[in-house]
């Protein structure tokens, strides 16, 4: 009865084709959120507007301002200077819509106004 014995280069095969098919099965679940993101009706109409910067600082003056200040620097919300390069569109929206990082409140702007804010915000 012999032994088999896994050589060294066998073992770094395997891991490789683990690390690999981890990292595939990663992006299969990023792209499937993604896809599942942007079929929702409200994120379709939204992204597919063209939004007006002047009417979104109107919005995010009456409605965002007591929390991020009126030159969005920050007060009780954080500044949301250049947030555009850490938050996506789609991001953005859903911090917006949902109400789920307190104290930010649920905001339900429709679909142009959303469009709107975006622009504003995509300025900062």
């Amino acid at each position: 009865m012999t032994e088999q014995l896994i050589q060294p280069k066998d073992a770094i095969q395997r891991l490789i084709l683990i690390c690999l098919a981890l990292i595939f099965l990663a992006i299969i679940m990023i792209v499937g959120w993604y896809l599942h993101k942007i079929s929702d009706p409200y994120m379709n109409e939204v992204l597919s507007r063209q939004g007006d910067v002047s009417r979104g600082q109107a919005i995010f003056e009456i409605n965002c301002s007591g929390c991020h200040g009126m030159e969005a620097d920050g007060i009780v919300g954080p500044s949301l200077h250049h947030v555009q390069k850490h938050k996506s569109k789609i991001s953005l929206i859903q911090q917006v819509t949902s109400g789920k990082t307190p104290p930010m409140p649920k905001f339900q702007p429709n679909p142009q106004e959303m469009a709107d804010l975006l622009s504003y915000l995509e300025q900062l």
